[in-house]
């Protein structure tokens, strides 16, 4: 009796073309580095050398054009540091510079994360008339005591101001970050929190639980804070909270109300491309014509990343071509999201049959960690609470390679 195999399963990635493209912009500077923070930020030694970064930007850019040529740029997004120290004039020019570079998508989101303790609606208004039509806003808490604790540069009232301002200088698309789980904080004074943060009227708010990162200052001298369990009782309180007030928790840690989800993210999310200019700046770009997905990073010194030039400041390249790398990487970012995803988007972003991973999500499914149907996968409750568990089941999948 001849026995037949079933046919094996493409492990080379297709890719008929490339997914949404975006850009990332980072401002590597800030007034002071908060003892949680393990971004690429840092205090400057005198003046922002802001011509001179602007330019090594711009070049920045130029130099990674041949990768995305003719490929529209759907949404740009300034972060850091704290990109609000920069002048609006600085902005001003940075997005003529890019638009003169890309075919910036009409309408493109256009978001620039601020510090409360850097602006005021003179500087807002003057953002916005230079082209940002979405601020991100550092409020972290509306309590004096906890910004103390977590070493923010401004307190309660430069928050509420900030708000403010945004809101008089005419943005209706803006954010807060506010985190929980803060040295000393209790499930009540949490919940609090988030009624103050809700009262300001943003309508998108980043709410995540504060998390000890190696590398920084709280790492080295650890501050007291909430056990697991109250850490999930924050959650589920603030959870009712933000649906009472009628915000959609489209991701993990990203609540919204209607129309008002961050694109630039879920562009992430989906496993989107994005360039990444600035020092210690992240790109990923799908290349169809080496069917592969290519990442790679700046130099994080801002004085490195000023005195190189070209593919000198590239500080680390590799390359996604094995199926298992490409939807590993694919989970780790959809599964945030609430809605999941569609098995269309899986097979186009990441270039592989999702029939590949049919063991896997058979074991997340009968493990109650995710849901499916014809078109789409999404992770349940129990998914997103033990996101990490999920995931794993995942990584497992190495011997796709």
């Amino acid at each position: 009796m001849v026995r037949i195999r079933p046919p094996v399963m493409p492990q080379i990635p297709d890719f008929k073309a490339p997914p949404p493209l975006s850009l990332y912009i980072h401002v590597p500077w800030c007034t002071r580095k908060c003892p949680y923070c393990d971004f690429n930020s840092h205090e400057p030694r005198g003046d922002i050398p802001e011509s001179e970064y602007i330019a090594a930007l711009v070049a920045d850019l130029e130099h990674d054009l041949p990768r995305v040529w003719g490929r529209p740029v759907e949404t740009v997004f300034i972060g850091g540091g704290t990109p609000s120290l920069l002048r609006p004039e600085s902005v001003d020019r940075l997005l003529s510079e890019v638009r003169a570079r890309v075919p910036l998508r009409a309408g493109a989101e256009i978001t620039l994360e601020a510090n409360p303790g850097t602006v005021d609606q003179a500087r807002l208004t003057e953002l916005k008339a230079a082209g940002i039509n979405r601020l991100s806003i550092g409020v972290q808490s509306l309590d004096d005591e906890l910004l103390r604790r977590i070493g923010r540069i401004h307190d309660a009232t430069a928050a509420r101001s900030a708000a403010e301002g945004a809101i008089a200088a005419g943005f209706d698309n803006w954010n807060i970050d506010l985190m929980y789980g803060l040295p000393g904080q209790s499930v009540a004074g949490a919940q609090a929190d988030l009624r103050a943060a809700l009262a300001l009227g943003a309508p998108h708010v980043s709410h995540y639980q504060l998390t000890i990162e190696p590398n920084t200052a709280f790492h080295h001298a650890p501050p007291a804070t909430a056990d697991d369990d109250a850490l999930w009782e924050m959650q589920e309180h603030c959870r009712e909270l933000f649906a009472t007030a009628g915000y959609d928790q489209y991701e993990v840690s990203a609540w919204a109300r209607p129309g008002h989800r961050c694109e630039h993210n879920l562009n992430y999310w989906l496993f989107g491309d994005y360039l990444g200019i600035g020092a210690g700046a992240h790109a990923k770009i799908t290349v169809v014509s080496s069917q592969s997905v290519e990442r790679c990073s700046r130099l994080r010194s801002p004085r490195d990343y000023l005195a190189g030039e070209g593919a000198t400041r590239i500080a680390e390249r590799r390359r996604l071509e094995t199926a298992a790398d490409l939807g590993l990487e694919f989970m780790m970012n959809a599964l945030r999201l609430s809605a999941g995803f569609h098995r269309r988007v899986f097979e186009e972003h990441a270039g592989i049959p999702l029939m590949l991973f049919e063991r896997e999500l058979a074991r997340a499914e009968a493990l109650g960690l995710i849901e499916r149907d014809h078109l789409r996968i999404w992770p349940t409750e129990r998914g997103r609470r033990y996101l990490n568990e999920l995931l794993m089941l995942f990584m497992a999948a190495d011997q796709l390679a």
